[in-house]
């Protein structure tokens, strides 16, 4: 049985009290129901992928990925949930590749949902709402912006995915715009 956005909630904050973490939990989670939207899936299934991708992460930081593979197992969830949110740590902390379109989608918008939200911060209007892709852009070749944001996952994620990067980018800002000033 498919867990329900509650459940997952529920699960979620079980393992995690960080608020940052949690932002990005529903930040991830924005971007993968626009991307299921999209492509003509379901934005539940790849809602609830995305909000609970780093389930592990505040507890377990050294183990992510495998304790988020415990977890999820041990609540039930079905292999094709766990093996998605396994998949997001391809090449870091994961040996797990993403295969499918929902998969590839979490690999790419992962550090890029944050990367967004930075670049949004430093803006006068500290908004996406008004956020472009050229700014995003902008603040990609400075290396020393949000250092922390692995921008090779990034566009190797946009790869997988057949997209540009721009346009990876701006459905990106399009899926944040719902649920971000």
């Amino acid at each position: 049985m498919s867990p329900t956005r509650e459940a997952a909630e529920q699960l979620w904050r079980r393992y995690n009290t960080d608020e940052g973490l949690w932002r990005h939990a529903l930040a991830v989670e924005a971007a993968m129901r626009h991307f299921a939207e999209k492509a003509g899936e379901d934005p539940d299934v790849w809602g609830i992928i995305g909000l609970v991708h780093d389930i592990d992460y505040q507890q377990y930081p050294d183990q992510h990925c495998s304790m988020a593979k415990k977890i999820l197992e041990d609540a039930g969830w079905p292999e094709s949930y766990i093996r998605a949110v396994v998949s997001h740590g391809w090449g870091i902390c994961s040996d797990v590749e993403p295969q499918s379109a929902l998969e590839k989608t979490l690999f790419a918008v992962d550090e890029l949902t944050g990367f967004i939200q930075a670049c949004a911060l430093v803006r006068p209007s500290k908004s996406v709402q008004d956020l472009e892709v050229s700014s995003v852009k902008k603040k990609w070749k400075t290396a020393a912006f949000a250092a922390g944001v692995n921008r090779q996952v990034i566009e190797k994620g946009a790869a997988m995915l057949g997209m540009e990067l721009d346009a990876l980018i701006g459905e990106t800002i399009l899926a944040l715009r719902k649920v971000l000033p």
